[in-house]
């Protein structure tokens, strides 16, 4: 006879059953202020950068939105490739000075961001890319990098695990490498936070809208806050916060995959993070085993995260040729993302037509590379600064005229 109210081993059975597919919502920590001088809209490596820039120029007042916790958006996988290695200048400008700022990275903040400097290495395997790739490191060095071409024999003394036969050059960056984006997103953040701008997770923006005064109000869960300077960046779904203010931003999410290989007793020879141009296959060390990569022409546009194995068989086809002996690798594990695309997969960022509204989104793959010196930039913008550089080749207007597109060939 089972008591009033006594729970029964079959129902806590069925209450365990249905929790497994409750999702655990993250609980936002005090109230969000009525007023902000800036906010920003996205958590990511740009949101922290551009709060963390700010706050150190003397803007403390700045809210960072983030719809779930700092860093799960595009910013979220485990390893993020740090280059200057680029075909356009405005590209190389970006990356030169954010390889610095990574490289100063845990002096100034204490935080230590799993750098490694291993490189980079492209491969090419037609005339074309080997024309196009020495012009590049002609142009990279010209502005203070330390590319160089190679032969195929000295690619493969590099990384072993590369072909030679089917190569007929390749250049090599050793200054690039990788570091762990939810590192350096928790630096900035921590940083930005001991200067006093302010972050709000798990906060949602359900709705945008500007009134006559210019102030934009920027309805979410907990309440709507008002800001005199809003920042979109906000990655994969900035398109549609740019329409609710008037200004375009032609992004769309597209799923991204990556597979690890098993953690090995000894490990693999240290490797540049190695690309073959022809393919866009790509890998690098992980700890004792390999990250293996490629990008998957046939994936529609989304915002699913979810992992498959779909991408494996291009990935296979191209390393039998590249590198033989990482087709058919078996995965012990995978991570699924977002790349956030523009048309001409480049970057946007400046200060739109309407006022009080910059941006900075749309990297298309390379937004954890560019993140520092983009902080820097949105800064420079806000404070009527000149940048470091000229950031107009990236302005969303671009779109609106084909001469104005970038043609960038290092793009993975």
């Amino acid at each position: 006879m089972i008591a009033h109210g006594q729970v029964t081993e079959v129902q806590q059975d069925d209450a365990a059953l249905r929790l497994e597919h409750v999702i655990p919502l993250g609980n936002p920590v005090g109230a969000l202020p009525a007023t902000v001088e800036v906010a920003v809209i996205g958590g990511g490596i740009m949101g922290a950068s551009i709060a963390y820039h700010l706050a150190e120029a003397g803007v403390t007042d700045v809210l960072v939105l983030e719809r779930s916790s700092l860093g799960s958006g595009s910013s979220a996988k485990p390893l993020g490739g740090i280059r200057a290695t680029f075909s356009d200048p405005s590209n190389v400008l970006l990356g030169h000075r954010s390889l610095a700022a990574f490289e100063s990275f845990e002096a100034r903040f204490g935080t230590p961001i799993g750098l490694q400097q291993v490189g980079y290495l492209f491969l090419c395997r037609t005339e074309i890319e080997l024309a196009a790739v020495e012009s590049s490191v002609r142009m990279q060095n010209s502005i203070g990098c330390n590319s160089r071409m190679i032969n195929p024999v000295e690619a493969s003394e590099l990384n072993p695990f590369v072909d030679p036969s089917c190569l007929l050059g390749a250049s090599f960056s050793p200054r690039d490498g990788y570091a762990e984006p939810a590192l350096v997103v928790a630096g900035y953040a921590a940083a930005a936070e001991r200067l006093g701008a302010s972050f709000a997770e798990f906060t949602e923006v359900f709705d945008l809208c500007t009134d006559t005064d210019g102030v934009h109000h920027i309805a979410t869960q907990r309440g709507t806050v008002r800001a005199k300077t809003l920042v979109i960046a906000a990655g994969a779904w900035s398109s549609w916060l740019g329409d609710k203010v008037g200004v375009h931003l032609p992004v769309e999410g597209v799923r991204r995959q990556i597979g690890f290989t098993a953690q090995q007793p000894q490990p693999h020879p240290t490797v540049p993070f190695t690309l073959d141009l022809s393919t866009t296959l790509y890998f690098h060390n992980y700890r004792n085993g390999l990250l293996l990569g490629i990008s998957n022409p046939d994936e529609p546009p989304g915002l699913g995260r979810e992992f498959s194995y779909g991408w494996t068989r291009a990935f296979d086809e191209a390393a039998a040729v590249v590198a033989p002996s990482l087709a058919g690798q078996q995965l012990v594990g995978g991570w699924a993302g977002l790349y956030e695309n523009t048309p001409d997969h480049n970057a946007m960022i400046g200060k739109a037509d309407v006022p009080g509204v910059l941006y900075a989104t749309g990297f298309s793959g390379h937004g954890f590379l560019q993140g520092p010196a983009v902080g820097e930039i949105i800064r420079d913008l806000y404070l009527d600064r000149e940048p470091f550089m000229d950031p107009t080749p990236f302005s969303a207007d671009r779109f609106s005229d084909e001469r104005s597109l970038f043609h960038e060939v290092h793009i993975i």
